[in-house]
């Protein structure tokens, strides 16, 4: 009985952290910045999503031949701007921007990681731009991709609608010291999953995070098997090492990282695993702050 009392004591005071602003939405503070994690929710992806994942990686990792596959975006807020990387589906976008106080019409910048529907489902409205007056910044690769295959109407819908508001850029490599986009952000060259794919390296003061985008889908596998990449990779190899090459970097560098794809709340800490690879370590939902 006092066992079950003490669980469930640490159960509410679990959810007062997050009830902090909503249950699809958490803040922390990063230097002078606020980074705020948006989920969209989730669903349970299959190990025949794998490529490289061998019989027994998945008896270890993934025993039920499944694993947790959310989708989030993330909203940061410096002394000077209003910052919204990824929009998810929509499903939950506007909702979650509501309860940090952000309207569409707050919307500073956009930063793309890439144009995969699960990451700029939330950027249209009736068929016009969402957010009427932010800039939008992605990759000179990753726009050069979708405008020359031919599927991807969605993509290149969306970027008609900003076409105005629209900055290409190329990224800085994995580690590189590079001008910024903007003061505090750097975009980070983490190509692979798709041609341009990019992170973004986020510094104030002492804090430093990098929103990784999908550098991984599989947490429980992909961390400490880094050598595992996904079906839907447009060049698995190229993501392979990506991954390798940004994990050493956060690791040693102690770089907390925020991922579309990582369970809520989608940032933590990467280390050296005890056993193999790397190791993921959540933030505790009582660091969130309002």
């Amino acid at each position: 009985m006092r066992t079950l009392i003490l669980l469930c004591m640490m159960f509410l005071a679990m959810k007062g952290a997050v009830a902090q602003e909503s249950e699809t939405v958490i803040t922390y503070a990063a230097g002078d910045f606020r980074v705020s994690t948006l989920s969209e929710g989730g669903r349970t992806g299959q190990s025949s999503l794998l490529k490289g994942a061998t019989p027994e990686m998945l008896q270890k990792y993934l025993p039920d031949g499944t694993f947790p596959l959310e989708v989030q975006a993330f909203f940061v807020r410096t002394p000077d701007r209003n910052i919204l990387i990824d929009a998810g589906y929509g499903t939950n976008l506007f909702k979650n921007l509501q309860s940090i106080g952000i309207d569409e019409n707050l919307v500073d910048i956009i930063l793309l990681t890439h144009l995969h529907g699960d990451h700029i489902g939330g950027l249209l409205r009736d068929g016009k731009a969402a957010f009427p007056n932010a800039e939008m910044y992605l990759s000179q690769a990753e726009y050069d991709y979708w405008m020359n295959q031919e599927r991807g109407d969605a993509a290149r819908k969306m970027l008609a609608a900003y076409r105005d508001k629209l900055h290409l850029f190329v990224p800085s490599a994995v580690g590189e010291a590079s001008s910024e986009l903007f003061a505090g952000i750097q975009a980070v060259a983490a190509y692979g999953h798709t041609p341009g794919h990019t992170a973004f390296l986020i510094r104030s003061g002492e804090s430093k995070w990098l929103i990784w985008g999908d550098v991984t889908h599989a947490m429980p596998i992909q961390m400490p098997c880094p050598d595992v990449a996904l079906s839907f990779d447009s060049d698995p190899e190229q993501a392979i090492r990506t991954r390798k090459a940004i994990f050493e970097y956060v690791a040693q560098n102690h770089i907390t990282v925020g991922g579309m794809h990582i369970p809520f709340p989608a940032v933590g800490d990467v280390a050296a695993g005890k056993e193999e690879g790397y190791a993921f370590t959540p933030l505790c939902l009582c660091k969130g702050i309002k």
